[in-house]
């Protein structure tokens, strides 16, 4: 899960593009980095942090040009911390191209290793959007003749890259002199829309991970771009798209509407809002059958269960309250290394006000369970606050697998309702009841917003991949790079707590 943003305008885009980029952070707050293009010329700042950390003045200055693209990253299974892999990437053969990336080839590897033998490219990082990079590259330079670009052979390129590329991606590309390409893989798994603005000068042209980003920056929502499709813009502002992918399907990554995008965002024709609401109701309706359940008051788990655990509680006729302030200046804590360093974050960021507890049956409402640890401790502050007994719903189910799509799901032995019965999470995390949205349920709560969305990809919750190419020793393979990566880290802490012993004795 990462943020993308394209422009093709009339003016300087490095300010929309920062704006844009603090419009997603939530998408990704591992790194930042902005390219724009100045006739052939390519101008590009990244690092490691959030969009405001990353980005000075000098460095804005120096974006200049009338397109560009930005990337706000997420790192996945196997990437490291390394600037080296903060997007865009860029490379100079054929052309010019930089490019920013959301979501995860499941083939990475295989690639690799084509792009080296075969395609004689090198790739310099460990990230499967460096991989992407040079797939595009290579395919534009087979499908180009005398080294010269237009829409077609542009298309011809991107569907060779479908041919050749397996997993989720949705994809920002400027081509220096040419303008901006954007396009979506054969599933839809990963969200990318498109807008326009009507200025002065001419039509203006914003692609973006999320609608939200095309609220706040004066765009005009046109649509999704759809599976398998290609959009392009000239330099010129002209607009081109043709669908690159002989097949296609329809499967967005149902955890979008759960717990990545921004309620006040629409993917593919779904207000990410409507549908949590939906899910509230759903999950009421669950409740509503057990009859050995005394509910006082419904508590929202700040912030994106905040519209499930409203609806729920107006469909069951019970009082809604806020339990827990957030310090917004915590990150996501499922995404952070360690047990410990989660367990630390959880107090950090969660405050129990006390009167909303003590003396009450509540049920605590969450948009999902992952490793476990957040419930664990947020069961344990109601408690400590005086509640009687604590109930804990999820709006999404159990998550079971690991997704191999662009999210960083942990491995199935650090989810925490792998081989475990509803019972046995409950008293892992100290709770006095567990109960979990049934997964027909969710996709319903989806479905009810746009019926014209009958799939979803929902591989964490019921282990089916529908690329068709994740095999059990795929799995195996994810996990092991996973806990070698661990290992390196602990061994890592462990030899700067040895410096730390040796410095603290000289002193």
């Amino acid at each position: 899960m990462c943020g993308i943003l394209g422009i093709v305008a009339k003016s300087p885009v490095n300010q929309v593009l920062y704006d844009g980029l603090l419009v997603l952070q939530h998408r990704g707050q591992d790194a930042a980095g902005i390219a724009t293009s100045e006739g052939s010329v390519f101008h590009m700042h990244k690092g490691n942090g959030l969009v405001r950390d990353v980005f000075r003045t000098r460095n804005m200055r120096s974006l200049v040009g009338n397109m560009g693209i930005g990337h706000v990253r997420y790192p996945t299974a196997g990437s490291s911390e390394s600037s080296a892999e903060a997007q865009p990437f860029y490379v100079n053969s054929p052309f010019g191209i930089v490019l920013g990336h959301n979501g995860n080839l499941t083939n990475a590897e295989e690639l690799k290793e084509e792009l080296f033998r075969q395609d004689l490219r090198h790739v310099n990082t460990n990230s499967d959007s460096e991989v992407l990079l040079n797939v595009l590259a290579h395919e534009l330079q087979e499908c180009s003749l005398n080294y010269d670009l237009d829409p077609d052979i542009i298309f011809s390129a991107v569907s060779g890259v479908h041919r050749r590329c397996r997993g989720a991606y949705a994809v920002v590309v400027m081509i220096a002199g040419y303008g901006l390409l954007a396009f979506r893989d054969p599933h839809g798994i990963r969200p990318l829309v498109f807008g326009k603005n009507e200025a002065k000068e001419g039509v203006e042209y914003l692609v973006a991970s999320e609608s939200v980003a095309l609220d706040t920056l004066g765009f005009r929502l046109i649509r999704d771009v759809a599976p398998g499709e290609a959009i392009f813009i000239d330099i010129d502002g002209n607009f081109y798209s043709k669908s690159c992918a002989e097949q296609v399907s329809h499967y967005p990554c149902i955890f979008e509407y759960v717990y990545l995008a921004r309620p006040d965002s629409v993917i593919d024709g779904i207000s990410v809002y409507e549908s949590r609401l939906r899910m509230g109701e759903n999950l009421a309706d669950k409740i509503r059958a057990m009859e050995d359940i005394d509910i006082d008051v419904v508590i929202p788990i700040p912030d994106s269960s905040r519209p499930s655990a409203l609806q729920l509680a107006n469909r069951l006729g019970i009082d809604f309250r806020e339990g827990f302030v957030k310090n917004r200046y915590i990150g996501r804590t499922f995404i952070m290394p360690g047990q410990a360093m989660r367990k630390k974050s959880v107090r950090q960021k969660l405050n129990a006000i006390g009167v909303e507890f003590k003396g009450k049956n509540v049920m605590l409402v969450d948009d999902s369970i992952v490793r476990g640890t957040t419930s664990r401790e947020i069961v344990q502050m109601a408690r400590e606050a005086g509640a009687l007994k604590v109930y804990f719903a999820s709006a999404a189910p159990p998550v079971r697998f690991p997704n191999v799509y662009g999210i960083d799901m942990p491995t199935r032995s650090e989810l925490i309702a792998t081989g475990r019965t509803d019972e046995e999470i409950c008293r892992e995390i100290g709770a006095d009841r567990v109960i979990y949205q049934d997964i027909e349920s969710l996709k319903k709560s989806v479905r009810q917003v746009n019926p014209g969305v009958c799939n979803f990809e929902s591989s964490c919750f019921d282990g089916h991949y529908i690329t068709g190419d994740v095999t059990a020793s795929y799995l195996a393979s994810i996990e092991s790079q996973r806990d070698g990566k661990k290992v390196q880290e602990s061994e890592s802490t462990s030899t700067q707590l040895d410096l730390n012993l040796v410095s603290a004795e000289e002193r």
